[in-house]
């Protein structure tokens, strides 16, 4: 094998804050040291942590790096794709825990993952990144989303957007989002957004809870100019850039978006890995693994391009629940569960999983599967979700 990514000769490392990264950090220098090659930590990460990674500064490590490797979660990986803004130095994501959208492997298939760095085996994938600067002056930039977010007890965000100069639409809504492809599948995606492949180029502008009659999503080009203007009914909202509030504006002000595109380099190793992930991801309850066919492994997964919640079990659908979204509601329709699978409790974990996620969307229930309706009778700590189904013409 030739040296690591042909040139790398320092690799750096950014940990999730509180995920134990030993097993991930081990098999890195394991693999560097084989290779000679260096491994930089931030020095505030790194302490934490008994390894033999060489602590530095963010600037060295960013200076130095050849490659580096976010551990962790999505937040690990966004914040290393800020570090290295701008920069050609590619950033391989490992999920460390829970899975996530951006990281491209789990920890088992980190030493396949650095066999195949070695030996040329991956592609790289641009990512667009946006910016703009904060009534107060401070420039921040974004991969995931910038968010105008209402602030409790204040009024809604009444946002204008103005593309190409002109204003195209007024939304009033509990957020105004403007997410890059990455982020297709964060914030603008709980507000009803579509997911984007991150091959697509364009930046994704939508609204949560809108409360205004126009409540689309809209698709822009990178060279279009986009610009948020805080309407005079507006409350003070905050300014979320990735998920963290960096500042605040209020009526009046103005957000100019710029795109960067190429701001990231991410590495990918097969095509189809996006969609498999967004699979996983979207997945309402159950553990990560694919099972052996023990049902405390199976995964429920919200399966929203079908309309139904899945239970998946050493790989396989084991069972169905179907729903129908509408009017702010969800309706729990029907309940099925594959032969070779029943008597092992499943359609009750379906059931649980259905009406948890309905709590945590906040979401009102209609039950018209019969199965449900039993369900709930049994545990009746789900009954406050439930609104009575629509009415029901009879024929006399």
């Amino acid at each position: 094998m030739g040296d690591a990514m042909g040139m790398v000769k320092v690799v750096g490392l950014v940990l999730h804050p509180r995920r134990d990264c030993g097993a991930a950090i081990d098999a890195i220098v394991q693999w560097a040291t084989a290779r000679g090659v260096t491994v930089l930590g931030l020095r505030d990460e790194i302490t934490r942590i008994d390894c033999d990674a060489e602590a530095v500064g963010a600037e060295e490590m960013i200076e130095r790096a050849g490659l580096l490797v976010s551990l962790g979660g999505d937040g690990t990986m966004l914040r290393t794709m800020r570090l290295v803004e701008g920069r050609k130095t590619p950033v391989l994501g490992v999920n460390v825990g829970r899975l996530g959208f951006l990281a491209e492997v789990d920890l088992p298939d980190l030493p396949g993952a650095l066999s195949a760095i070695d030996e040329h085996r991956y592609t790289i994938e641009s990512r667009t990144a946006v910016r703009t600067r904060l009534p107060g002056g401070e420039e921040v930039s974004a991969f995931n989303d910038i968010a105008l977010v209402r602030v409790p007890g204040d009024g809604l965000a009444a946002v204008g957007i103005t593309v190409e100069g002109s204003n195209f639409v007024n939304y009033a809504a509990d957020a105004v989002i403007v997410a890059t492809p990455t982020g297709s599948t964060a914030y603008s995606f709980s507000a009803g957004g579509p997911v984007v492949s991150p091959n697509v180029e364009g930046l994704l502008v939508s609204a949560a809870a809108a409360h205004s009659s126009f409540n689309r999503s809209l698709m822009l080009s990178l060279d279009e100019q986009l610009q948020f203007d805080v309407l005079p009914t507006s409350g003070r909202l905050a300014v979320e850039v990735d998920g963290i509030i960096r500042g605040y504006a209020v009526r009046g002000d103005q957000l100019t978006i710029h795109p960067i595109p190429a701001a990231a380099q991410v590495i990918r190793f097969g095509r189809s890995s996006f969609y498999e992930r967004a699979r996983r991801k979207l997945r309402v309850e159950g553990s990560a693994q694919v099972g052996t066919g023990d049902a405390a492994d199976a995964t429920v997964v919200d399966s929203f391009e079908e309309s139904r919640y899945e239970i998946v079990l050493g790989g396989e659908v084991a069972g169905k629940l179907h729903y129908r979204r509408a009017d702010g509601r969800v309706e729990l329709t029907h309940t099925e569960i594959d032969q070779a699978f029943e008597g092992r409790g499943l359609a009750g974990r379906l059931a649980a999983a259905a009406l948890t996620d309905a709590r945590t969307r906040a979401t009102p229930v209609v039950v018209t599967c019969p199965f449900v309706t039993g369900y709930v009778e049994r545990h009746p700590e789900y009954a406050d979700l439930l609104q009575s189904p629509p009415e029901t013409r009879t024929t006399r």
